[in-house]
């Protein structure tokens, strides 16, 4: 079924009154049970946590009118230069019909609305408790084994790339924020992610299905119903089994970076028996965790690399309260203070390959 679209553009920078005006409209064009809704009775209200894209919740005050309520999410400008659309609403569509995050309602021009979920976003300390990461690691599993109608085809290294062909050719007006950026090695930078790809290479990772932005904003819980969900696919697509799950270890250290909160060997076992095995996590044989292990620990430096490089392009454009170049030296810091350690994990017959 064809989703519900309108070519309205709500510009995430106006002044917060003609903004949600600017949302009111979006809703009431695509939101097929809204249309004869009275915008009065349309309440417009701020999500946190993304610093990506403008989330907002919009709720008619009206009995009788469903859904009540609705997620309208903006586009952070020029975020297609690191997001591909097209590949995201295909993602979107797909993952709704399986039962996974919020259904896509409509599109419009720098959006979509999707049905809101009622539930809260986990915090980073959360990612780490035993029962919480088993249940995450459980359903992480699920989605890895969807299949969805993109080529098979591991995504990390072509989106690096893309990366960093626009990350190296930008210039900024803020001559502080142009001294930073003169700063970056990008000589440097090339050469770490030429040899991380050679050396990944012989692990052999499997393909999966991967959300690939696992952070603790993007899983959500109600207690009451006792369920978990996976929210904004945006990156997701298909990419390196253990890449997906280094991504999501990495987020236990949150937006200030505190990688002491990364897991420790024991506690990465403890996420792998329950993703290997959905009904008996003692099954799962040594040799099976070991690889995984491995297989997660290397992918976890790409993450570093990817999430870095990402942050030097939302340097430039993006209108969000954040610091993305220092969240670059963060990221690309971490980078080269595990990597021999991580490196020196593959066996070295496997390197010599």
């Amino acid at each position: 079924m064809e989703t519900p679209s309108c070519n309205m553009y709500v510009d995430p920078a106006e002044e917060e009154e003609t903004l949600k005006k600017g949302v009111r409209h979006v809703c009431r064009s695509v939101v097929k049970e809204w249309q004869g809704v009275e915008e009065t009775l349309m309440e417009v209200s701020h999500i946190t946590g993304g610093i990506t894209n403008l989330l907002l919740k919009v709720e008619v005050k009206s009995p009788g009118i469903s859904p009540e309520s609705v997620t309208v999410r903006i586009f952070g400008p020029h975020t297609e230069t690191v997001i591909d659309r097209d590949r995201e609403k295909q993602a979107l569509r797909h993952l709704s019909e399986s039962g996974f995050g919020a259904g896509l309602i409509g599109l419009f021009d720098n959006g979509m609305v999707q049905t809101f979920i009622v539930a809260r976003t986990l915090t980073p300390p959360e990612l780490s408790q035993p029962a919480t990461a088993a249940r995450i690691a459980k359903e992480l599993r699920r989605l890895h084994e969807t299949e969805a109608p993109f080529p098979k085809e591991p995504q990390l290294w072509a989106d690096i790339s893309r990366f960093m062909e626009k990350a190296s050719t930008l210039s900024f007006e803020d001559p502080k924020k142009n001294e930073i950026y003169q700063s970056i090695p990008f000589s440097e930078l090339q050469e770490e992610i030429d040899e991380l790809k050679r050396s990944s290479k012989s692990l052999e990772a499997p393909i999966v299905f991967a959300h690939n932005d696992l952070l603790s904003g993007n899983v959500m819980y109600n207690e009451e119903e006792d369920k978990m969900y996976f929210i904004d696919f945006e990156y997701s697509t298909y990419n390196y089994r253990g890449y997906d799950i280094a991504n999501h270890f990495n987020e236990y250290a949150g937006f200030e970076c505190d990688y002491n909160l990364y897991p420790s060997k024991d506690a990465q076992y403890h996420f792998f028996r329950h993703y290997l095995s959905s009904l008996n996590s003692e099954k799962v044989s040594e040799a099976e965790l070991e690889k995984l292990y491995i297989e997660t620990n290397v992918y976890a430096l790409g993450s570093h690399l990817y999430w870095g490089i990402w942050a030097i392009v939302q340097a430039r454009y993006s209108s969000i309260d954040f610091d993305y170049l220092d969240y670059f030296f963060l990221r690309y810091g971490e980078y080269k203070r595990r990597k021999n350690e991580f490196l020196s994990l593959i066996p070295s017959q496997q390197i010599d390959k």
